[in-house]
């Protein structure tokens, strides 16, 4: 090892088997990946070049466990890049994510690997494999297929080429982003410019001041939990107009950080990609190894819900404008306008409004939930290691325990809003489950998990409270963070979330529907100042309230994946201006005007800061097909904890990663398929 690598980055010393982050700089991380693409390479070749037969173990159990430095080495690196970012990690994502690429690439092409996994997988009912063993010798083969392994030597070039460039191309997509996030913010004074704000906002918005060394303002941020109370709360519609324009222009600003060049270039290549390899569309190729498996399943479920929607949400839009009438003023419904007075309808229809509510949500009350319903439903305990250092002081480190009290995972929450965080929520893992024996004689390993959040940080000595919305939020990834806790299978390729990407979405929106369980609000729901439970008044509000603007929600989340697979369809023509085919599909559909997609092409970071949701943010509803079905069998057995089903939940769901067909998995919990009706019931559409 040359003395300018630094082993921390993929020894991990530490506590409860964390990396140490003290230890590790952010320069350390471009030799640390020279390095650890070089042993992985070494290994790699030594598989292909093995003179022995090939067989299950020598072949994909091997290639099961290689390139552990590489993996410790990108799972430090990219959760940094996304949580705790710098200058210098940006600097090296820029330079490391093509060459990860071409890494990956080469073995793709690598014929003698290729032809010993094909071999096995020509002769696999001869091998007398396991069910999970003949799933993940499915996914090697299909993995190498779908790269390229079939192509000729010239498409296999080309493809490199491609994988390279999206890889770039999404690097700076994200950036980009996180720039413009971090560069805008509209300071406010005392007084009329925060007038209509509750005193919650007011001193997030404090906070985020101070954060940026605005010292004694009041900053509006694009941080979700900043603007979209800001635009609920705040009676100066000027500024909500300035802020949601802010907000809505993110990657579409001019400049550098500009993204319309890059999402052109990105949905080209990805369509040149799928055509290489025999498919009529990006769309094509990305859903044949998912529930869906084709467009037309896709946008047969988008357009059903989108008819609801659009009739739900002009309903809805004819109420506010009744209210804009009522307020004196006479101008329509626009983007800026809806939370707005949209929370003045829900105030008049259930009698509370958010400030009511909030009290009552203080984060470490909902933390508290989700792990009391995990405690409820699968027997494990979560307890706080508050002596165990993270990557940033505000990360906070959990070890989650068994049954019989044996280590069972740890669990990292990392809660609050920061420039250096890109915007969202999401689960990441450090270390997954896996069953294996290492070659240092242990067995498996255990996971190490992470929730990444951006709530607004209360100002010292105040505790966080949470909207509805951020509780939700929270539950909803901590039910991700489950499905790689509760992993329990042999080999790492199919742990935890390593499913179709229209089933992963399953465990998080099922665990969703425990956080609003009226014994689990009435337990956990206490206010911060008297310690009283949630009054049940209160309580029969919020929930009678929960399909309360839902046509909104859906038009703007329909509206985005139904541009999303716009994009990765069969065109004629390549598509030239991003933003002028954005406008074109929404007028297509019939957009109202006074709604916006959830997510613009220029920072839809879902679809073009990597390939992970392109042609694929369909699936959050596809999952909530799945989840609204599954949470009725609980409903139905009349206990919404049933022992019996729990137990089929973390069998059939939560433990069995990618070991088995989701569709298989999902019928041995239920009993059967759902159909769209559940769902579209749950959510008020109906």
């Amino acid at each position: 090892m040359s003395q300018d690598q630094n082993p921390a980055i993929f020894n991990w010393n530490g506590t409860l088997g964390l990396p140490e982050f003290d230890r590790i700089n952010s320069g350390d991380f471009s030799n640390a990946f020279d390095l650890a693409l070089v042993a992985d390479r070494a290994e790699i070749d030594a598989i292909a070049q093995n003179s022995n037969a090939p067989t299950f173990d020598n072949t994909i159990v091997a290639l099961e466990l290689c390139g552990e430095e590489l993996s410790r080495t990108s799972a430090v690196f990219w959760n940094l890049v996304g949580a705790n970012s710098d200058e210098i990690l940006r600097e090296t994502e820029r330079d490391i994510a093509p060459k990860l690429s071409r890494h990956a690439s080469k073995t793709a092409a690598n014929k003698q690997l290729f032809e010993r996994i094909d071999t096995l997988w020509k002769s696999r009912d001869a091998l007398n494999l396991s069910v999970e063993q003949v799933r993940v010798l499915e996914r090697k083969w299909k993995g190498f297929i779908r790269g390229g392994a079939g192509l000729d030597d010239a498409g296999q070039d080309r493809m490199a080429q491609i994988n390279a460039r999206l890889a770039e191309l999404g690097a700076g997509f994200s950036q980009n982003i996180l720039a413009d996030e971090a560069s805008w913010s509209l300071v406010l004074d005392d007084g009329e410019d925060l007038k209509g704000l509750p005193q919650f906002v007011v001193d997030a918005m404090a906070a985020a001041a101070d954060e940026r060394d605005e010292k004694g303002g009041f900053a509006v941020t694009l941080s979700r939990s900043i603007i979209e109370p800001f635009l609920t709360f705040s009676k100066r519609r000027e500024l909500r107009e300035q802020a949601f324009k802010a907000w809505a222009a993110r990657g579409e600003n001019g400049g550098g950080t500009d993204n319309r060049a890059g999402v052109k270039e990105i949905v080209a290549l990805r369509q040149e990609k799928a055509h290489l390899l025999g498919y009529d569309s990006f769309a094509d190729f990305k859903l044949e190894d998912q529930m869906a498996k084709k467009p037309a399943s896709v946008t047969q479920l988008l357009e059903t819900v989108w008819e609801k929607a659009l009739d739900k949400a002009s309903r809805e839009e004819a109420e506010l404008e009744e209210l804009i009438v009522e307020s004196g003023a006479n101008h329509k419904v626009a983007p800026w306008d809806w939370r707005h007075f949209a929370e003045q309808l829900r105030a008049k229809k259930f009698t509370f409004d958010e400030t009511e509510l909030k009290p009552y949500l203080a984060l470490d009350n909902i933390i508290a939930a989700a792990f009391d319903v995990a405690n409820r439903l699968f027997g494990i305990s979560v307890e706080e290691r508050s002596n165990v250092k993270a990557y940033h002081r505000d990360v906070r480190v959990f070890e989650v325990l068994n049954k019989n009290g044996s280590h069972r995972a740890v669990f990292l929450g990392d809660y609050f809003a920061r420039p250096s965080k890109r915007s969202g929520a999401w689960m990441s893992g450090f270390q997954g489950q896996h069953d294996l024996q290492l070659a240092n004689g242990s067995k498996g390993q255990t996971p190490i998990i992470v929730n990444v959040m951006n709530f607004a940080k209360a100002p010292e000595g105040q505790q966080t409270l949470l909207s509805m919305d951020d509780a939700r939020t929270l539950f909803h990834e901590f039910g991700h963070a489950l499905h790689g806790i509760l992993s329990d299978v042999t080999f790492p390729s199919v742990s935890g979330t390593s499913v179709a990407r229209d089933f992963v979405e399953l465990p998080s929106q099922v665990y969703e529907h425990w956080l609003t369980v009226p014994e689990v609000l009435s337990k956990h729901a206490r206010h911060i100042e008297t310690g009283e439970a949630i009054p049940k008044e209160l309580l029969d509000k919020v929930l009678a309230a929960q399909t309360f603007n839902a046509g909104f929600g859906a038009v703007e989340f329909t509206a985005s994946a139904l541009v999303d697979m716009e994009f990765h369809k069969a065109h004629d023509e390549p598509i030239d201006d991003v933003v002028a085919f954005e406008t074109a599909t929404l007028a297509r559909i019939g957009m109202p005007d006074a709604i916006a997609m959830r997510h613009r092409t220029p920072h839809f970071a879902h679809v073009f800061s990597g390939d992970g949701y392109s042609a694929g943010y369909y699936s959050y509803m596809w999952s909530e097909v799945l989840d609204a079905d599954a949470f009725s069998a609980f409903e139905e057995t009349g206990d919404v904890f049933d022992g019996t089903l729990a137990q089929k939940l973390h069998d059939h769901i939560y433990s069995a990663g990618g070991s088995i067909d989701p569709e298989e998995t999902y019928q041995a919990f239920r009993g059967k398929m759902p159909s769209v009706d559940a769902m579209i019931e749950k959510r008020g559409l109906a």
